[in-house]
């Protein structure tokens, strides 16, 4: 990987690059948005309480927020990780969707470490939420907030954007290209969150993105399962990849629960593309079950079909078999247990300890490389324009 890295820096060093101030004169400038207030976005989110600590309830965010959710209780907290009623509380598991749907917690973000990746991007940026509105039944960040996952936004905005100012100067110019990006440096903002829903609550996704318009060493990157057409307002002249989560129709209508059909987010990559941001795609996860294959040969058809050659030249794909989770696993046998169908299956995975302790679940060594092997040969021969820049 070409550049140096760049280290981690005391707080006391000066913020610098942005200020409150830049962010609200940018705000102000902003169009209306639309689909924030339709139909889709009030499907996803009627926020009925609003769980803050006092600082974020205090800030210029906070604020806006809470102003924007005028009907919504306020309910103080000292930490946004330890809500006794919501976080561990095993009777949440039958309210998952409804808590989703109608809690919103808001904090400061403490940690802005900026970690190495080298898949999905070379970097992995502080994030300004963890957690989403839809209710996908693999996803991982349940892993660790118990029987409840409503969005938790971070309203420390410009010191999220500061610590990534300090990164990228101190990081400088890609030397060498990597199978993250030829040029730039990539920053995955949203790697616990959808940055598509945290455009239904703030400005925050828009704040990332127009940041990464002044460092043209860096590029953001975030992968989503929501079409928000608002986004296209946000003019991120090529420096903010987007990546599409796909997965056959069917299995995304079992397992995707809350989120935007496959069909729509592949005919949404135009659009993106024309409004300025790089479109590339998660074949994400790939899910083992009868007619699996056939499923993503269909898949893979009809994007050859419907994306446009401008959408091709540009397209790269992330192919991600399934990793599950035994926590998980026990919190959708009370919520969704048809989707453990087909994600739980013992005579195919075996167990993996994560970094944190957590028991995982992957398939078996065998099993993934040969699925792996089959679905790379079926993008060759159904879709032999989209380059694959990992897959495991």
């Amino acid at each position: 990987m070409g550049g140096r890295r760049g280290p981690e820096e005391p707080e006391r060093q000066p913020e610098g690059l942005f200020a409150v101030e830049d962010l609200m004169a940018e705000a102000g400038a902003r169009e209306d948005r639309p689909f924030r207030d339709g139909p889709e976005a009030r499907r996803l989110l009627r926020v009925a309480e609003i769980h803050a600590e006092p600082a974020a309830a205090a800030s210029w965010r906070g604020r806006q927020i809470i102003a924007r959710f005028p009907h919504a209780r306020l309910v103080r907290t000292d930490s946004h990780w330890r809500i006794p009623h919501l976080h561990g509380n095993e009777g949440n598991v039958e309210r998952w969707v409804r808590i989703k749907r109608e809690t919103l917690v808001l904090g400061e973000r403490s940690s802005f470490a900026v970690r190495p990746n080298g898949r999905s991007a070379d970097w992995i940026a502080p994030g300004l939420s963890n957690g989403c509105a839809m209710a996908c039944a693999y996803c991982y960040v349940p892993r660790r907030k118990g029987f409840a996952n409503p969005i938790t936004v971070f309203t420390n905005v410009d010191r999220v954007l500061n610590a990534l100012g300090r990164h990228i100067a101190a990081t400088g110019p890609k030397t060498e290209p990597n199978q993250c990006d030829e040029r730039a440096w990539v920053y995955d903002i949203g790697e616990n969150g959808d940055c598509s829903v945290d455009d239904l609550i703030s400005d925050n996704t828009a704040d990332l993105v127009h940041a990464f318009r002044r460092w043209p060493t860096a590029k953001a990157s975030f992968a989503t399962k929501l079409v928000n057409p608002d986004l296209l307002r946000l003019d991120p002249q090529g420096r903010t990849r987007i990546r599409f989560s796909l997965m056959p129709p069917d299995d995304s209508r079992l397992l995707d629960i809350r989120t935007s059909p496959v069909p729509a987010r592949v005919e949404a990559a135009a659009d993106f593309l024309e409004a300025g941001y790089e479109v590339h795609f998660n074949l994400s996860p790939v899910v083992i079950r009868p007619g699996w294959r056939q499923a993503w040969d269909d898949l893979l058809r009809m994007m050859d079909d419907v994306l446009p050659r401008r959408v091709k030249e540009q397209a790269a794909a992330e192919v991600i078999m399934l990793t599950h989770n035994q926590d998980l696993h026990g919190v959708n046998l009370g919520w969704h247990p048809r989707a453990e169908d087909v994600l739980w299956q013992p005579d195919l995975q075996q167990p993996k300890r994560s970094e944190n302790g957590a028991l995982n679940v992957r398939y078996r060594n065998t099993v993934k490389r040969e699925a792996v092997d089959a679905l790379s040969r079926t993008i060759e021969t159904r879709a032999p324009w989209l380059r694959v820049r990992y897959a495991f």
